[in-house]
């Protein structure tokens, strides 16, 4: 793999969303990632294992890790590690005997990726639950959707935002103190904390006055006429972001609308009467028409495009934003690095590929992987 995390080395303990979210970006960069998974039967569908975005680049080994000899392949996994991450409720770890303690002392060095919703304290911390929960607790979820309803951004603030990128951005920046110190520690990545982060902009508006606690009544929350979406003569949708003066004259220029006050741009009196002029315009063309009308100027104007559309346009075509690895459209690589530029995406490893070989690079005898695998 190239990347700027070439020789960086990642155990990933099984999961779901963010903490396979965080180790694919982070082999997405480089990084070597171990998974360690579940035994389970011989995956023997190969579109169903390659769907499985997550686990592109990484490696997988199958480990019992009810069995002490599996805890310890673990353990010399992590010898050699900069970073472990998982994702099981506090205390699961400890009851394996893959504590932070017990893996420090095999790694001084090691950075303990923990990544929770409610965090690993509080009078939450041992409750069940799921990425709505955890934006419903740190005021994200009131903040999104209509006047009358929340309504949840798929799950992409708790377990991706707030969840899988707090959780990169915190085990790289204890692994760099790591470098320097020699000393690895323990990260506690809470969805609740991450997504409660995500908002810190809206808090400072609303210390200032600028922001309102309700749905529908600010600028960036749908309520303002030059930031939304609206519906196109064909059915489709286009979205609008004219939020500085100028941009909004070229809209309200491009649109045909006359008699508009541009000088009422930001009173929000004004804001349901204009959506109402707004949506009668944008229902009179077609959503392609209205592109050849504004896109590529400032207007600040884009076509909301459906998951089958988003890769074809000319501008995710020339940046390569989408790719296609054994059959799967997918997501590129991202950001960019000018020195040290990624790899091609690798499709990802069916559950336990990777066993006996990890094993060997261990320093197992072939008795000894015999051994385990009937264990």
């Amino acid at each position: 793999m190239g990347g700027p995390l070439q020789g960086f080395k990642v155990i990933e303990l099984a999961g779901l969303g963010p903490g396979p979210f965080a180790g694919m970006l982070l082999a997405d960069l480089g990084a070597e990632v171990v998974c360690v998974d579940r035994i389970a039967p011989a995956e023997t569908d190969l579109h169903s294992v390659h769907s499985k975005v997550l686990r592109r680049n990484k490696q997988s080994i199958s480990l019992n890790l009810k069995q002490p000899a599996a805890v310890e392949a673990v353990l010399r996994l992590i010898e050699s590690a900069d970073v472990l991450i998982e994702g099981f409720r506090p205390g699961v770890m400890e009851k394996l005997g893959l504590s932070p303690e017990v893996c420090l002392s095999r790694n001084p060095k090691l950075v303990f990726g923990r990544m929770t919703g409610w965090g690993q304290t509080g009078p939450l911390a041992q409750a069940a639950g799921h990425d709505i929960n955890y934006i419903a607790l740190s005021s994200a979820l009131h903040a999104i959707g209509t006047p009358e309803q929340p309504l949840p951004p798929l799950n992409l603030v708790g377990d991706f935002g707030g969840g899988g990128m707090l959780l990169v951005a915190g085990v790289l920046a204890a692994a760099l103190n790591a470098r320097v110190t020699g000393k690895g520690q323990v990260v506690d990545a809470a969805m609740t904390d991450g997504s409660a982060l995500l908002m810190g902009l809206m808090y400072g508006r609303m210390a200032e006055g600028q922001w309102r606690d309700e749905r529908g009544q600010n600028m960036l929350d749908g309520a303002a006429h030059f930031y939304g979406t609206y519906r196109c003569a064909d059915g489709k949708w286009i979205a609008l972001g004219s939020i500085e003066p100028q941009f909004y004259a070229l809209l309200i220029e491009k649109s045909g609308l006359s008699d508009v006050d541009q000088t009422q741009q930001r009173d929000p009196a004004s804001w349901p009467s204009m959506r109402q002029k707004f949506e009668r315009i944008f229902a009179t063309r077609t959503r392609q028409e209205w592109c050849d009308v504004m896109e590529g100027t400032d207007v600040c104007f884009a076509p909301v495009l459906s998951m089958t559309e988003a890769p074809l346009h000319p501008h995710n075509v020339a940046r390569g934003t989408f790719c296609e690895v054994e059959g799967v459209l997918q997501p590129s690589v991202a950001p960019r690095f000018s020195q040290t530029p990624t790899s091609a995406i690798r499709a990802p490893s069916a559950t336990g590929a990777d066993t006996v070989d990890i094993l060997r690079q261990l320093g197992y005898s072939a008795s000894e992987i015999a051994l385990l695998q009937q264990q």
